[in-house]
């Protein structure tokens, strides 16, 4: 566990200069050089990592360009407990795929980018099926699975699931500000990203940075 100061920085000051009177005394540092010896192991504790300090899971780092508006979760969240309906109205929630990753895409007919993206995410759903990494399109769509069936059948696309977030449950507990918006969930159950906006998901540099982050 990485660790992590939540002091701003004039209180960190004062609390090492309070640090330094307090053991800046005569009879504790009698010996020539054991105050420089204490103040170099106190450097080693305070000086830690920049991905540790801020909660990022180092296989989600530097992120290729193709993913577009990548935005790293930190630290990690909890993913949606909302349930969502796949075509045969039986609910599920992402608790149901814990150990495995997520690529949770939030998407709708009638939004453009999300219909232009919608044969990527088909062919990346393939793609990571190997990696242990489950690819879903959670439809906004208020007319529900029948429109999202028609969508699907005209389009070719063959991998994904019919999935409705019935009510927007699952977006709102995002906080979704639009769409397209995809969320990666690692096996743990947490998110540890976010795209905004469309990205080439079915690119090399994509599929090997998803592999590497949310892959076994």
């Amino acid at each position: 566990m990485g660790f992590r100061c939540h002091r701003s920085e004039p209180d960190r000051q004062a609390g090492e200069r309070h640090a330094l009177r307090r053991f800046n005394r005569p009879a504790l540092f009698a010996r020539k050089g054991l105050l420089d010896v204490f103040l170099r192991a106190f450097a080693v504790i305070v000086v830690i990592s920049p991905p540790l300090a801020r909660g990022e899971a180092p296989a989600c780092q530097a992120p290729p360009a193709q993913l577009g508006n990548f935005q790293p979760t930190t630290p990690p969240r909890a993913a949606p407990v909302q349930p969502f309906e796949p075509e045969d109205g039986r609910q599920r929630t992402l608790a149901d795929l814990r150990g495995r990753g997520v690529v949770l895409n939030f998407w709708a007919t009638w939004c453009a980018p999300c219909v232009r993206e919608m044969p990527q995410l088909d062919r990346l759903s393939k793609m990571l099926a190997g990696d242990g990494i489950k690819v879903l399109a959670l439809s906004e769509d208020r007319a529900g699975a029948p429109l999202v069936r028609q969508f699907f059948d005209v389009n070719g696309i063959k991998n994904l699931e019919i999935l409705i977030d019935g009510g927007g449950k699952v977006m709102r507990e995002a906080k979704l500000k639009g769409l397209p918006t995809t969320i990666l969930i690692d096996r743990q159950g947490l998110e540890v990203g976010r795209v905004v906006g469309i990205a080439e998901w079915d690119a090399k540099e994509t599929v090997e940075f998803l592999g590497r982050c949310l892959g076994r």
